[in-house]
């Protein structure tokens, strides 16, 4: 009986563990393109972006004058006669009254407006820019469980290919029995280890799409990226982050507001004025004497004489709101800088792991698999021989892809820490 050549099975045993993905520019295109969808549709970013704009429409009327106040009416009537031509001081009025806040209360009032806007376009740009990440991590699970049950469907293809040479080898009576049902065990574990991929995908599909703002259930392309070789300087990066991260500079932002705040309370102190001008109209007497209007003038102010029950607990407040906002800023710094520690090890690990499985992992492993085929043709060595050094090949390639999608995961959580623009 002829056998399967020997060249044929290296070949189809090779391309099992090739290197994956064999377009990372257009995985990175992808995976760009599904991040700009996001940003458009997704809808917990639409409601932090309306919120951001809300906030800031609150501006002007913060630091904007009360409405004047007019008023209208008739001014001591006498009510024995109800006559507006009796008594002198009968008179129809018509007055005008505006209130005015001590100077620098307005200001004070828009810069705490405006701190409360920054603050909602920082959360706008922090949900943005989690989301994206959150984008990029489920696209990257579904590019590794895609990635993972090519490699499984190769390596099926190479066991079956196994599997009829160890039985034309035991029809003949050069193999055993027990070779062929290694094979047929191995080769019904790869189909079900490929049955559990295809399960997983389709939740791993629908969770891209919620992040998405998708309703359909389309099929998402999900090439496995490239590698990426940037290089990383933590110091830089902790510098970005300080700059750029939309949650340390809310919570900065924060801090700046409280003391704002701190002042708007002390000026509590200052009274606030209140301007009327009143003009009033009088009947002519009884004998038909012209009796003059009259104009009146008013500046009224308010006495802050409970300060010490109103105001005093105010500033106290305002201070203990800016301690705590310093007291978060330096946590969350110190929890940033900590994960971005973290995440530059694990980054730099990751890539090394890609490099070893390209230089050396992965080439020495095919030449181990050709080494056992054509010991195994010559009877040098058993079935088990080969059949490890297959899976092991096997194993590597998804070890490949898991280091890839590690990388791509550490950058995408860097890019979050650092508040890298995304799009």
């Amino acid at each position: 009986m002829r056998y399967p050549p020997l060249a044929w099975i290296t070949a189809v045993t090779l391309a099992a563990a090739a290197a994956p993905a064999l377009a990372g520019a257009d995985a990175d295109d992808a995976l760009r393109a599904l991040v700009v969808e996001a940003l458009e549709k997704n809808p917990e970013i639409r409601a932090a972006r309306a919120e951001a704009e809300a906030a800031r429409q609150r501006v002007s009327p913060a630091g904007a004058l009360d409405d004047p106040m007019l008023e209208a009416g008739l001014v001591n009537v006498p009510t024995d006669t109800w006559r507006l031509n009796r008594e002198d001081m009968t008179m129809r009025m018509l007055g005008l009254s505006q209130r005015l806040p001590f100077p620098g209360k307005r200001a004070l009032r828009r810069e705490l407006a405006e701190r409360e806007a920054e603050n909602a376009e920082h959360a706008w740009r922090e949900t943005a820019n989690r989301v994206a990440r959150e984008v990029k991590m489920a696209y990257l699970d579904l590019a590794l469980a895609r990635e993972s049950a090519r490699l499984v469907r190769e390596n099926i293809a190479v066991l079956e290919q196994f599997l009829r040479f160890v039985e034309s080898r035991y029809a003949v009576g050069q193999g055993t029995q027990a070779d062929v049902f290694k094979a047929q065990t191995q080769l019904a574990r790869m189909r079900e280890e490929l049955l559990r991929m295809e399960r997983e995908q389709p939740v791993m599909e629908a969770e891209l799409a919620r992040l998405l703002g998708r309703d359909s259930a389309a099929p998402i392309a999900a090439p496995l990226p490239a590698p990426r070789d940037a290089k990383l300087d933590l110091a830089a990066l902790r510098e970005a982050a300080l700059a750029r991260r939309p949650q340390l500079l809310a919570l900065r932002n924060t801090v700046d507001r409280s003391a704002a705040a701190i002042e708007l309370a002390r000026k509590d102190y200052s009274p606030d004025f209140e301007l009327r001008l009143q003009y009033g109209r009088r009947e002519n007497m009884p004998d038909g004497a012209k009796r003059p209007d009259t104009m009146s003038f008013i500046v009224a102010l308010n006495l802050p004489i409970w300060g010490g029950e109103k105001i005093d607990p105010r500033i106290a407040e305002a201070r203990a709101m800016r301690d705590q906002a310093a007291s978060l800023y330096r946590a969350q710094q110190n929890e940033v800088f900590a994960r971005l520690r973290q995440q530059v090890e694990i980054a730099e690990q990751s890539r090394r792991s890609v490099a070893l499985y390209d230089d050396a992992i992965l080439p020495q492993a095919r030449l181990a698999v050709e080494s056992a085929l054509a010991a195994y043709r010559v009877g040098r060595v058993d079935f088990l021989t080969l059949l490890d050094s297959q899976m092991n090949l096997f194993n590597f390639g998804i070890g490949r892809a898991a280091a890839v999608v590690t990388l791509a995961k550490a950058l995408a959580e860097i890019e979050l820490l650092t508040g890298a623009p995304q799009g």
